[in-house]
């Protein structure tokens, strides 16, 4: 063993902020690794030092992990089979995401302010009240207006623009929508959001 990889007593008791009883009793309980010279000296194991720090040093403990703020995603969208589709993909994700389907305009319109999602996904031909409707609706609301807006539809841009349009933040997606897409942008969304520690 070379020179370097060992220390004595008194500098063990330094490196770990012990005192040399209380790193003599480590050594004697097996937590440190040493050994005595012939002439009677203990011999200290650096990397034996350093396993026991990253064991139990307060100074070499891993940070608190850092929270992510959750993203509230409200998803419109008439079709069933569509709203289970969405459900199953957000339970697979692994994101800091609270989600609620609901399958009509109206109920979104109803829910909305208690809700208050960050992020609205909607459909916009629905029956009664339809997606361009909800959304002119809501873009008065105060509180909604920093709301990101995702449309996925089949409607065509000269349909859409011929309805009176959608709000200028609207992202639009054509359908059937790519969900990898939508992980994607759902996971920029996410970390885009604050982080509290």
């Amino acid at each position: 063993m070379v020179e370097d990889d060992y220390c004595g007593t008194s500098y063990a008791a330094k490196l770990l902020r012990l005192s040399v009883a209380t790193v003599q009793t480590l050594v004697e309980k097996g937590e440190i690794e040493a050994w005595k010279t012939q002439g009677g000296h203990r011999r200290i194991s650096l990397a034996s030092i350093e396993k026991y720090q990253q064991r139990y040093s307060p100074q070499s403990a891993p940070p608190l992990p850092v929270i992510q703020q959750r993203l509230h995603v409200l998803v419109v969208e008439d079709d069933g089979n569509l709203r289970e589709l969405y459900r199953a993909n957000f339970d697979d994700w692994d994101l800091a995401v609270d989600y609620t389907v609901v399958q009509s305009a109206l109920e979104a319109m109803m829910d909305i302010a208690t809700l208050q999602p960050d992020l609205l996904i909607t459909d916009l031909k629905m029956p009664e009240v339809d997606g361009i409707e909800m959304l002119r609706v809501l873009k008065g609301r105060l509180k909604l207006q920093t709301m990101q807006v995702l449309v996925v539809t089949g409607m065509p841009p000269e349909e859409i623009e011929r309805r009176g349009g959608l709000p200028a933040n609207a992202l639009v997606r054509p359908k059937p929508l790519n969900f990898d897409w939508l992980h994607g942008y759902v996971s920029a969304q996410v970390m885009a959001r604050p982080k509290t520690a």
